[in-house]
């Protein structure tokens, strides 16, 4: 991976990295194409031509003929007038990767924006001055202007910065000047998909980090059920032919492997098949597996594109498009949706086998003296009404629309919506895995004095390390806690030492 943005070829990993904290600034050569891109908006407005958002006004008042003296204020004007978001302000993980996404969309040079603009978003990243941007507002089309006004608000010294401070004071404090916006400028940077983009981004890094950390706790299931390991054989799966199928039976094979609890009924259980909840997982995980990565595809191109409108071609010529439509970031949005509900469907299926005495074999509710104890009983509760939320989270966001700007935006992609859903629906499965992966601790200790396979030990050591067995009911929102946290910290997976698919091809 560079240590640089490349304008219209950055990877997935790279976002990535600047979700986690890396400092990724823009390729200085990105200049060039910048300066080409101003130069022509200059040549537009010295030749006295007419163009959408030079010198017009936006949206129905588009026929609006602005003066040249004028045209500062117009753009200012956008960005106030257009700072109309509300609800909680994004995280600042998710800020500093849409300030990133715009400084590489305008990189291109296809905005029309003067290198000034993009060297102040560069050195507000470099220096920690985030806009406070609030995550509603936006219908995903039109780009998120709401949004993105708020975030080029602070550049003009307008509006708040994180963690709470007049965003004049945190340019002040940073030795940063605000900018004055010249003829576009405003609508280059509002007029985008970045904020839709940033937020989806960040849902699917964490739907991979709940696939698979879902794997190992589906595998630590199958085997505390005494389940069995013929459904995960390679020769079913590659007489269907799907990829994420095949690589998730694998893997499942891999974390299996060696188990003395699977060679123990081996021969002589008289079960013939196991509830799909077990036997099917690669045909449902395999499904994920494929979704997600058809949306970290979208989701990459996206990140990449240049979105505004109107563009600055190579020509010169300035057109009027449509790449602010979100809908290829709905779309996506909403299957990174369908997969979590999915997830955590799955894995709350597989709790419910494990404390049901009658699927398990096990003491009810994996408790020790049931009765007086009640183990698990509620834990597998809330695994299923987080289940259910999800499941009704993931409803298509993108088949709804309103009309919007008296009827010129009449159709609209909601993808803003569609993103920002996930962060909730990623955290509820995270905690149904793991509440899987508690329930399955529990399990394989009753198995003792039976071991489970090298990989699954060793996860079920980590969890140990951090989760006490359950001898008897104590207070168990922490555990639930920790395991998550465990979840989503990506080391349930890394425990297990071995190599688990993701939305990297």
């Amino acid at each position: 991976m560079s240590a640089m943005l490349t304008p219209g070829a950055v990877p997935l990993s790279a976002w990535g990295a600047i979700l986690d904290g890396a400092a990724l600034p823009l390729d200085p050569a990105a200049r060039d194409a910048v300066d080409r891109g101003a130069a022509a908006v200059a040549r537009v407005i010295a030749a006295g031509e007419t163009a959408y958002g030079v010198n017009t006004g936006f949206g129905k008042l588009a026929s609006v003929r602005i003066g040249d003296g004028d045209l500062a204020t117009l753009q200012r004007n956008l960005i106030l007038s257009h700072a109309c978001g509300v609800g909680a302000p994004l995280p600042a993980h998710i800020v500093r990767l849409i300030m990133a996404m715009k400084a590489a969309s305008l990189g291109r040079g296809a905005s029309g924006v003067r290198w000034d603009v993009v060297a102040l978003i560069e050195a507000m990243r470099a220096k920690g001055v985030l806009p406070v941007i609030p995550a509603k507002g936006s219908v995903g089309a039109s780009g998120d202007l709401a949004p993105l006004a708020h975030m080029t608000a602070a550049m003009l010294g307008e509006g708040d910065a994180l963690p709470g401070m007049p965003a004049a004071e945190a340019l002040r404090a940073a030795g940063l000047a605000p900018v004055t916006l010249g003829p576009k400028e405003g609508l280059g940077l509002i007029n985008g998909t970045q904020v839709s983009t940033a937020i989806a981004l960040a849902g699917l890094f964490a739907a991979e980090r709940v696939f698979r950390a879902a794997l190992v706790a589906g595998a630590m299931t199958v085997d505390a059920l005494r389940g069995s390991d013929t459904p995960f054989d390679a020769r079913i799966h590659a007489l269907r032919g799907h990829a994420g199928q095949a690589e998730v039976a694998e893997a499942l094979r891999g974390l299996l492997a060696g188990s003395p609890i699977r060679e123990s009924h081996r021969l002589g259980d008289d079960r013939v098949q196991d509830p799909y909840s077990l036997r099917c997982q690669p045909q449902v995980m395999g499904a994920v597996l494929d979704m997600l990565r058809f949306a970290a595809r979208t989701l990459e191109i996206e990140a990449n594109a240049v979105t505004d409108n109107p563009l600055v071609l190579e020509d010169g010529s300035i057109v009027s498009g449509g790449n602010f439509h979100a809908e290829p970031v709905a779309f996506a949005a909403d299957q990174i949706a369908i997969a979590l509900a999915e997830i955590g469907s799955l894995s709350e299926r597989r709790i419910a086998l494990l404390v049901d005495p009658a699927m398990s074999g096990l003491p009810a509710f994996l408790a020790r003296d049931a009765g007086l104890n009640s183990g698990l009983m509620i834990a597998q509760v809330t695994a299923a009404a987080l289940a259910s939320e999800n499941k009704q989270r993931a409803a298509p966001a993108s088949v709804d629309s309103l009309p919007t700007s008296a009827n010129q935006e009449d159709h609209v992609s909601m993808a803003t919506h569609a993103a920002y859903r996930l962060l909730e629906m990623a955290a509820n499965a995270a905690s149904i895995i793991g509440i899987e992966a508690l329930a399955a601790a529990e399990a394989l200790e009753h198995r003792r004095p039976l071991a489970s396979s090298a990989p699954l030990e060793a996860v079920h050591a980590a969890l140990r390390r951090r989760i006490a067995p359950l001898l008897a009911d104590r207070f168990l929102a922490p555990d639930i806690a920790a395991a998550t946290e465990i979840v989503n910290q990506g080391a349930l997976a890394a425990a297990a030492g071995v190599a688990l698919p993701g939305v990297a091809t």
